[in-house]
């Protein structure tokens, strides 16, 4: 039986952990080793946006020791992901390559919505009861140190996320000042939050019930809910006594009574507020703290990936639900995509031998489909451009930074003038692939969109040929399609160019 070890590294706001693990077809996966220390790396990041020598010289240290870890248990293949307190810095790029210098260990700065995907992921990982409570209206709360993710399930299918930046160690930092002034933290800590929670509440609560929420987090279940980690599910007036017990004491009585440090005991109040308040305004019955980390989502992506694991939870289809929910926030027309949709897999899933491109780059084609005309909520005369900004400035849950850029210049060039590498005045800064795959992308997205370009979805069926170096469409429509066959052949010039073949457009005669 062909075993693998790998290992998961996760960089966070106050601590930096590895898990090593056991893949395999048989067993799937396993945990063999689990290493903490404790690190706030977030105290400087957030306050200055800097991480001093001291600090990247106790990364160092730790990722060496990793390391050593790494030789002695065989991995073959690890991860290391650095989090919210790395995103903060200004200088990353340089932090990163010094730690590559000095402890051989590449680390990879996950996007906010990245990094909450792969803490989603890790829920997973306990597929009976993760599959079983999201059958109702759920909440995930998944609270780190820089930043609070929640994401809503209903019947099996991601609603909508939104990213906070409300994380414990931030709100610390931010209060610290002021908590030297009040006798009531608790409450200051709810007014500072309340204008987050009452838009939240007005723009993705109407008329949805949650009846369960699940709290993910490292500091939750490390020393907060250590007893009812994994399938233990607690009730709403059982977290209430928690917090009520937890609330008054001093950071000296809880480091003592949970056995951590005055300084980690400090993020517990901020963590107990944040939960409390959201539970109040979800008026959820049960709360479920897994007991998960971002390392096992980690692993799980990986176990996915190289087929050790095989889900019973569609995860691409949570992205595209989340795409589909962005798209009807912005009223784009509702028939136009489906219509265009189809015809652009149709092309996509035809040329497979030209294109060289997978199933995410055909995942990416979709989203640039469903957001190619948001723009219009903003303007009807800028629409590319509006809508080029709306997908930057909008996380999409378990999507790079650099794969939204790829979305949003494909939709950008879908109606404007392409611009070629390396003459980029106001754009995505992307590298020579990823220029690549927007041309690519933009070249479907064109076609497809011009195929449609009357909205009345005219094209009954597409039938799309690939022999040697030519690429026959075929229209079946028994409506008169003057128009989309004209806007068309525009679009042909530049497909023709992207991708070395000639394209060939028919329309089959009906009997």
């Amino acid at each position: 039986m062909a075993v693998t070890t790998f290992a998961a590294i996760d960089i966070g706001s106050y601590e930096i952990s590895m898990k090593i693990f056991e893949f395999s077809k048989k067993i799937g996966f396993r945990e063999l080793n689990d290493v903490r220390y404790r690190l706030e790396i977030g105290k400087g990041a957030y306050s200055r946006g800097r991480l001093e020598p001291e600090m990247v010289d106790d990364i160092c240290v730790i990722l060496k020791d990793f390391s050593n870890m790494m030789q002695e248990f065989g991995v073959s293949e690890y991860r290391a992901c650095a989090t919210s307190a790395f995103r903060e810095i200004v200088n990353p790029v340089i932090v990163q390559e010094q730690i590559y210098q000095r402890t051989g260990i590449r680390i990879e700065i996950l996007s906010n919505a990245e990094q909450h995907f792969l803490g989603y992921k890790s829920i997973a990982a306990i597929e009976s009861g993760f599959k079983k409570i999201i059958q109702k209206g759920t909440a995930i709360l998944d609270v780190g140190g820089g930043n609070l993710q929640v994401s809503l399930f209903d019947k099996d299918a991601l609603v909508t996320t939104q990213s906070f930046k409300m994380g414990s160690m931030r709100i610390r930092e931010r209060l610290k000042e002021l908590e030297k002034t009040t006798t009531h933290y608790d409450q200051l800590i709810k007014e500072f939050i309340r204008n987050d929670l009452t838009a939240f509440q007005r723009l993705y609560l109407k008329d949805r019930d949650i009846k369960n929420v699940i709290l993910m987090g490292d500091f939750l279940t490390d020393t907060i809910f250590r007893e009812e980690l994994g399938d233990h599910i607690i009730t709403s007036d059982e977290f209430t006594k928690r917090y009520e017990k937890t609330i008054y004491k001093t950071e000296q009585a809880l480091a003592q009574e949970m056995d951590i440090d005055p300084e980690y005991a400090s993020l517990v109040i901020p963590t107990m507020v944040i939960c409390k308040n959201f539970l109040e305004i979800f008026q959820a019955e049960s709360v479920w703290v897994p007991g998960v980390s971002l390392l096992d989502g980690i692993a799980y992506d990986y176990g996915e990936k190289k087929k050790f694991i095989k889900s019973v939870h569609n995860f691409e289809n949570d992205i595209l639900v989340a795409s589909k929910n962005i798209a009807k926030r912005y009223s784009t027309g509702k028939d136009h995509i489906k219509g265009t949709t189809d015809i652009a897999l149709t092309i996509f899933d035809s040329m497979k031998k030209v294109h060289g491109m997978g199933a995410r780059e055909r995942l990416l084609l979709q989203i640039a489909v469903q957001l190619h005309d948001c723009g219009k909520y903003i303007s009807m005369a800028d629409v590319a451009e509006c809508s080029y900004r709306i997908i930057m400035a909008t996380e999409i849950i378990g999507l790079s930074t650099e794969e939204r850029k790829v979305i949003a210049s494909a939709v950008r060039y879908n109606t404007t003038e392409f611009v070629y590498y390396g003459n980029y005045d106001d754009g995505p800064e992307i590298d020579r692939e990823r220029y690549l795959l927007v041309a690519k992308l933009t070249a479907i997205l064109r076609l497809a969109n011009a195929m449609d370009r009357s909205h009345y979805q005219k094209v009954e069926s597409l039938r799309v040929v690939l022999k040697d170096r030519e690429l026959q469409m075929i229209i079946d429509s028994s409506r008169d399609i003057s128009l989309e066959l004209g806007l068309l052949r525009d679009k042909v010039k530049f497909f023709e160019e992207v991708f070395g073949i000639r394209l060939v457009l028919k329309r089959k005669r009906r009997a």
